[in-house]
């Protein structure tokens, strides 16, 4: 019997590109996805690295305009890995042709621009999805469980953080990320600590932020300096709607750090926390252990943990970060599929852009500014 097939177009040949282009052809083959996938076409206006992808993916056609991809009527999905400021055309345009948008994070850079796109997708009835793959980890349905069945009792507080090191250098370009029109720490990777805050804990109800700009310009072509508007440190106090409190950092200059997504969850029964740098791990507390022997324990990742095993069939060998883009994926797919609820659609990106923005006006206000939910 042969099975309904989903097309793909890709937008982007870059990191998160790379990490698409590996999750589609990862995906039907870990994952019994109800459909075939087709890797069709791959744009990028560099065109000598779409045909390296094409070549090492599979993709059956290479352009070097976008518009190729989501105007063409054979292209189901379109997954877009563009640089931030050109989400909402690119995906204006895929929506407009019926298409499934896959779209990678920040989904626009400005929420009014976020809440156009949810809009759009919604009355066209199409699936999509944001990119916020750290929320896939096997580890982290497993601490959001222990929470949902009172291990940690009532809980307390929260401390998130986003911290690496790839602006840290005074001397490297300006790029798209320093675009003042939505970017900076905050939006690039407090995003994703916010996104994991409300993962565990729920709703945001109030934020209180302060976002500070350290290397005030950076070299553009030739020998010219311009100036950056930009948080190079994004931090923000949050107030849950579940009676929590928090906070959250996004990082770009952490000296020495590449990949720190962390968060601790206290509660009156216990204490989680976990750290990207060793992401097959969670590490938990439970006040009811003996005293001399309450501390910290780790849990090792492991086919106990769905679904780790589809990658590994032993504990402890571990997964990683294109793994998690890969169960993305296969989420994202198999809503098409079966015509599910997705992961993380566009309404859910709007909800973190909403945030980013409130945090943003809240440190220009120096004031707790309220978010409506």
């Amino acid at each position: 019997m042969l099975r309904p097939k989903l097309r793909v177009g890709l937008i982007g040949t870059g990191f998160m590109g790379k990490a698409h282009a590996l999750a589609y052809s990862a995906a039907p083959r870990l994952f019994d996805l109800g459909v075939e996938i087709e890797l069709h076409t791959v744009a990028d206006i560099d065109e000598l690295s779409a045909h390296s992808i094409a070549r090492s993916h599979g993709f059956s056609h290479v352009t070097r305009n976008w518009h190729h991809v989501t105007e063409n009527t054979e292209i189901d999905i379109v997954s877009i890995t563009a640089p931030n400021a050109l989400h909402k055309e690119m995906a204006l345009a895929a929506i407009a042709t019926g298409k499934h948008v896959y779209c990678e994070k920040p989904l626009a850079p400005q929420t009014r621009e976020a809440e156009e796109l949810t809009r759009a997708a919604e009355a066209a009835s199409i699936k999509t999805q944001v990119g916020f793959n750290y929320l896939c980890n096997p580890m982290f349905a497993l601490a959001r469980d222990m929470i949902s069945a009172g291990e940690l009792g009532e809980i307390y507080s929260y401390r998130g953080l986003h911290a690496e090191d790839y602006m840290a250098n005074s001397e490297s370009p300006y790029t798209f990320r320093h675009d003042p029109d939505g970017g900076g720490a905050l939006a690039d990777l407090g995003s994703h600590a916010l996104a994991t805050a409300e993962f565990f804990l729920g709703p945001i109800t109030e934020v209180m932020g302060d976002c500070v700009t350290v290397i005030s310009e950076r070299p553009e072509k030739g020998h010219r300096r311009r100036a950056v508007l930009v948080d190079d440190i994004g931090r923000a106090f949050l107030r849950f709607a579940n009676g929590a409190s928090g906070s959250i950092e996004g990082n770009w200059i952490a000296t020495g750090r590449k990949m720190q997504h962390d968060f601790e969850i206290h509660g009156s029964k216990g204490a989680i926390g976990f750290s990207q740098e060793h992401l097959n791990e969670l590490h938990f507390y439970s006040a009811g252990d003996s005293v001399g022997q309450q501390g910290f324990r780790r849990i090792e990742a492991s086919p106990d943990h769905p679904p780790y095993g589809r990658f590994c069939v032993a504990p402890g060998h571990q997964i990683g970060f294109n793994d998690l883009k890969t169960i993305e994926a296969a989420g994202f797919l198999t809503a098409i599929a079966k015509d599910e609820a997705e992961p993380f659609n566009f309404r859910a990106g709007m909800r973190i852009q909403n945030l980013v923005s409130h945090i943003q006006q809240s440190a220009r206000a120096r004031q707790w500014l309220t978010v409506e939910n």
